[in-house]
């Protein structure tokens, strides 16, 4: 029983380690293109956005966390999609992490900033738990 305890005490003591290593790891939001404004406050789970407007909608828009680049969006027209048009060559920015998931939201009625109805593409460099803990402070 004991041996089962010390297990579980270093799981939970390097899981919480890794976590903080891979948030520290991610780079610094002085390191997105010189173009780029805020375009949201924090949105949970996601972050502030952060975008040049001359790309926008499509993107990137990048999303920030305390002072962390934590995923970067691309946003993408249904009608886009349903016409056959290719995006061969999206890319981020030099110099970000592995993506560690990625998520598909189908937005029927859009939302602020783009409002028709589209796709939100987020690549995150965080695990969807770590994610979670993003709010708006």
């Amino acid at each position: 029983m004991k041996k089962l305890l010390l297990v579980a005490a270093f799981l939970g003591v390097t899981g919480t380690a890794f976590a903080q290593s891979a948030y520290e790891a991610l780079p610094s939001a002085d390191t997105l293109p010189a173009d780029v404004i805020q375009v949201s406050p924090t949105v949970p789970g996601m972050g502030e956005h952060w975008a040049n407007p001359a790309t926008l909608p499509l993107g990137p828009i990048y999303c920030v966390h305390e002072g962390k680049i934590v995923c970067f969006e691309f946003m993408i027209a249904q009608e886009d999609f349903t016409a056959g048009k290719s995006w061969p060559a999206l890319s981020g920015m030099p110099g970000l992490p592995p993506v560690n998931h990625v998520n598909i939201g189908f937005q029927p009625q859009g939302h602020e900033g783009f409002e028709v109805p589209h796709y939100d593409i987020h690549l995150y460099f965080l695990s969807p738990e770590e994610m979670a803990k993003v709010r708006p402070e």
